[in-house]
Parts: C-alpha cells; structure tokens; sequence
C-alpha cells in the first residue's frame, strides 16, 4: 500500500507547467536571435528581436501575476517580491528585477494597470521616441 501511494505522489509532482515551457522556449528564442544577429552582421534587429522577447515573457509574468493574485503589479519588482498579495506565488520571472534589461542595457519602464504597458528604450535609449518597443 505504501509503495501505491509514493508513486501517487511521484506522479502529481513530476514534469513542467505551460508557464515554464513557454519561459525556456521564450530564453531560447531570445539566445537564438542575438547569436544569429551577432553572426549575420544584423545585430540590431537581433537586439530588437530579443528585446521582443523579452517583453513578451515580462508580459506573461504580468498576467501570470494577475491570474494568482487578482490583482495587477504596480511595478514589475512585484513579480520577483511578494507584496502581501493573496496567493502570490513567484517569482514570476526567472533572474532578478537587476537584470530586467532591454538588449541595449537600458531597463525597462512599466505602466501597471488593466491596461498595462512594459517599454523599452530601443536603439537611441531615450523613452518616448520613434524606435521604442512595447508590449501592446
């Protein structure tokens, strides 16, 4: 009867959730895009790839964060803390709030809200120019 049992938990608790597979596929495409980038002379559309995929996995996190809360982050450091939220459960992004750069350093700015919006600098680093890059 043990041995039924630890094998009833063995199987509840091995293998990987969506969130995490699409976080890996995310980092693997982001890792493609500047080694292809890097190797095709095009390194700033393989930094605006990966900047691309960057915010899309922010996004997730985002909405993941929503999902286990119910409510929004005021600020992207929610997803690595947990403010007292009601079944946090992060973080919801791999890496710290430190490393939450664009593919030219510049870190990304955050409109929290319904009707969020994760911004990258882009090419010039100046927020609110023509080159930037945002979720949405």
């Amino acid at each position: 009867m043990r041995e039924k049992q630890r094998e009833e938990m063995l199987r509840g608790t091995s293998g990987f959730t969506l969130v995490e597979m699409l976080l890996v596929v995310v980092i693997i495409g982001v890792l493609a895009a500047v080694v292809a980038g890097q190797f095709g002379g095009h390194g700033d559309k393989a930094r605006i790839n990966a900047t691309r995929a960057s915010i899309a996995a922010i996004e997730a996190g985002v909405e993941i964060f929503q999902l286990d809360t119910g409510r929004w982050p005021s600020s992207l450091g929610d997803l690595f803390t947990d403010t007292g939220a009601p079944n946090w459960d992060g973080p919801y992004i791999k890496g710290s709030q430190n490393e939450m750069l664009d593919a030219w350093g510049v870190p990304f700015s955050f409109k929290g809200g319904k009707g969020f919006k994760i911004i990258s600098a882009g090419l010039d680093g100046q927020m609110g120019s023509e080159d930037d890059l945002f979720n949405r």
